[in-house]
């Protein structure tokens, strides 16, 4: 999970989009079959998914599709796409655990009989709704097979009445709660993308997201793809400080200290900790 920074929405059945996806540099690329593509046009995003999936597959990517809500046509969708054996399958408007158990329970039937092994499609709900967002955890708990989940932002400002903004200030509240509910079910949280094309724009929004302890983002244009993962990858000089103060304060330890000065920071137990799990992810993304 470490590895997939950018998560980037492709139209689903717009097939020069779909080819030209893996240009794009994104760890996870997502067929949507829902917002992104019409109705009229689903049908042939389903024909085409099996080889999409297979050709993102093959180039080394994590190949996931975005199927409708079951209720109104995800179903459908389910039956074509999983003849591909996608990575993962993303499902929007999570508002509830059922949503998640019925989901998982179509998935099993499907890669029984589409001769997938059991339980390796992954399972990431899309909660883009205020009360999906009062029930990220029991969403996030609901499968063993949910490995990540995903904060909305035009939807979400949709339902909340919010004015949308570039600098997205009026869902400060709503990506500092979803992350906390992902960390406490102990699951990968994927911060929201940002709609807006600017490369400036998406940068800060990326820092931002990254203070608040988000390591993964998604996107819907493809040139942010490489912004995100370059800022969600730890720099050579954050590397340095971390190992740095990893050193210093295990060397504090062995001394009997409970703490130590490390660049003019009081180093405690949880900077420590902090400064390890960087290390960590730079080793999973081979920066290290």
């Amino acid at each position: 999970m470490e590895a997939r920074r950018s998560w980037y929405f492709v139209e689903g059945a717009n097939d020069e989009a779909l080819a030209a996806a893996l240009d794009s540099g994104a760890d996870v690329l997502i067929q949507e079959l829902e917002d992104f593509t019409p109705p009229a046009r689903r049908p042939h995003a389903r024909a085409i998914s099996p080889e999409v999936i297979g050709g993102w597959k093959a180039a080394g990517v994590v190949a996931a599709v975005r199927v409708n809500p079951l209720e109104d046509g995800g179903l459908d969708d389910l039956q074509a796409v999983m003849r591909g054996a996608p990575d993962v399958i993303l499902l929007p408007k999570a508002n509830d655990a059922d949503q998640i158990r019925a989901l998982d329970a179509a998935v099993t039937d499907l890669e029984r009989s589409n001769g997938i092994a059991a339980a390796s499609t992954e399972l990431v709900p899309n909660v883009e709704l205020a009360r999906g967002l009062l029930n990220t955890f029991s969403i996030c708990r609901a499968s063993p097979r949910v490995s990540a989940c995903l904060v909305a932002s035009e939807d979400m400002a949709s339902d909340l009445g919010a004015e949308r903004s570039p600098g997205g200030g009026e869902l400060d509240y709503v990506r500092a709660r979803f992350h906390l509910e992902c960390v406490a079910a102990g699951v990968m949280s994927i911060d929201r993308p940002y709609t807006w094309t600017d490369s400036p724009g998406v940068e800060a929004e990326c820092l931002a997201a990254r203070r608040l302890g988000y390591r993964a983002k998604s996107a819907v244009h493809a040139g942010h793809a490489t912004i995100i993962n370059r800022l969600l990858t730890p720099s050579a000089a954050e590397v340095a400080r971390a190992r740095r103060l990893v050193e210093a304060f295990e060397a504090a330890q062995l001394a009997g200290q409970a703490r130590v000065e490390v660049d003019g920071s009081l180093v405690e137990v949880p900077s420590y900790l902090n400064a390890r799990r960087l290390l960590e992810r730079a080793t999973e993304l081979g920066v290290a």
